[in-house]
């Protein structure tokens, strides 16, 4: 089930909207959405439901016995137990074939009898939720937070279907309060179904628009094509994948302040950045910052010397990359962002000289575009080729050939209107107009028309499409 689907917008949102605001007391509140959640989560998977109940309940033991031991020594046991419980379910179902796989080639002759292995099942989500799980443990081991004592809180906090499947991650530190005492007001529902349907236009009138640019030309055999043509097709994806997620970002915002709970901003318009370290503080902001909390500093961060600080800021993207998917394509997707973390910190060590502004963000599209394309690529010899096609002119198939085959009216408008979004435009000449009479009755006159705009293109468009999920579905 996805947000942009009718069943959930017509059927399930709903009803359990319904169920939450007229139940009578916070408990009821929370068991409801629990159980939602937790269908909401078996309308995808059925089976592998089992996977996220084992998530909460031994997270929720770990928990238990973290709050009842002394020993710093016997807890520091238990958190590392917890940690393991968690990886080891995360690198089984999604890096078990893949690990195979890898070492079949390394060592043919000595393991070819052992590695045969079926495809494991990827649980949808799994990487979100095993992240948020490893926060809470992490956190009630270090002091952070107070231990959970009722399951059905724990239970809520990792099931929780606005931000379970493509987050953002939500830390329990987050929503400790709100699990314990929320309330829903007018103010902040209507925040959040505004929020809903920004996202749902991201997602279906930009996000999907722009994807019958990208997934052809990414489908074009071997990679063979113009150099318009390719840039056309990197560039397509930036934008459909920013749009898509920053889409699901802003619906489970929406989702969240309906029901009373206010997740963190996970986008803060990363295509305005001028330069790679600005772009990770600007896109999927809850996964920068669970790295940073959870792995950069303990490694030492950049406490240590030189080496030691672009060690660790290479292995992070190392894991970040890996953490996107069990292939090697994110894992140099991973490392370009790495490799370019590195370079600007040994360039802004030695000179204080600064990229204009402008130049830099021309830089960051120049960087982050040519990575997207290790990201969207099914291998790495496909990735090759595209670069190969991006950089050098090379002969395709006639149909092929010209940028304009892809350019449908709708197309373009697409474009221009989600490049524009992708900059704080607005944001920033927010001052030129705010003051003035005319402008402010302006604004406050057209806004309820444009949320009912997009919502009815919004049906529109899912009246004549296609099944379309969530690009970090699969992560």
């Amino acid at each position: 089930m996805v947000f942009s689907s009718p069943v959930f917008l017509f059927l399930f949102l709903p009803l359990v909207l319904l169920l939450v605001l007229t139940a009578g007391t916070l408990r009821a509140r929370n068991t409801i959405l629990t159980v939602a959640s937790l269908f909401f989560y078996a309308w995808g998977e059925t089976f592998h439901v089992w996977v996220m109940l084992v998530s909460i309940l031994m997270n929720y033991l770990m928990g238990i016995c973290l709050g009842s031991l002394d020993s710093p020594s016997t807890r520091k046991l238990a958190v590392i137990v917890a940690v393991l419980l968690n990886l080891g379910l995360l690198v089984w179902f999604k890096y078990a074939n893949f690990i195979m796989d890898n070492v079949g080639i390394l060592l043919p002759s000595l393991f070819s009898s052992m590695l045969l292995l079926d495809p494991v099942h990827l649980p949808i989500g799994i990487s979100f939720f095993t992240f948020q799980s490893l926060s809470y443990v992490i956190d009630v081991y270090r002091g952070q937070i107070p231990t959970q004592w009722k399951l059905g809180k724990v239970a809520l906090y990792i099931s929780l279907f606005p931000q379970l499947i493509a987050g953002p991650i939500v830390r329990y530190t987050d929503v400790l309060s709100e699990i314990d005492g929320r309330k829903i007001d007018l103010a902040n529902f209507a925040s959040g179904v505004r929020r809903f349907i920004v996202g749902l236009g991201k997602k279906l009138l930009i996000a999907d628009t722009i994807a019958r640019v990208a997934d052809p030309i990414f489908g074009i055999p071997d990679a063979a094509m113009p150099v318009s043509v390719a840039w056309l097709g990197a560039l397509a994806y930036g934008l459909q994948i920013y749009f898509d997620f920053s889409g699901y970002s802003d619906m489970a915002i929406g989702l969240g302040r309906m029901f009373g709970f206010n997740f963190l901003e996970n986008f803060n318009f990363p295509y305005s950045a001028s330069s790679v370290r600005e772009f990770w503080q600007r896109w999927h902001i809850s996964l920068t910052t669970w790295f940073r909390d959870y792995l950069y500093i303990p490694l030492g961060g950049s406490r240590g010397g030189t080496f030691q600080t672009y060690r660790n800021l290479v292995f992070i993207f190392f894991i970040t990359g890996l953490w996107h998917g069990a292939s090697w394509n994110f894992v140099i997707w991973g490392m370009c962002h790495g490799f370019f973390m590195v370079l600007e910190r040994a360039a802004i060590g030695r000179s204080k000289f600064k990229l204009p502004k402008a130049v830099g963000v021309i830089y960051v599209l120049l960087v982050v575009n040519v990575a997207w394309v290790f990201f969207r690529a099914p291998d790495l010899e496909y990735a090759l080729n595209f670069l190969r096609s991006m950089f050098a002119a090379t002969d395709g198939p006639l149909e092929y050939v010209y940028p304009t085959y892809y350019l449908t009216t709708d197309v373009v408008l697409a474009f221009v209107i989600g490049t524009l979004a992708s900059f704080p435009l607005l944001r920033n000449s927010a001052h030129l107009y705010k003051d003035r009479k005319f402008f402010s009755g302006l604004i406050a006159y057209t806004t309820v028309p444009a949320y009912a705009l997009i919502l009815l293109l919004c049906a529109m468009h899912m009246a004549n499409s296609t099944y379309s999920p969530f690009i970090y579905f699969r992560f």
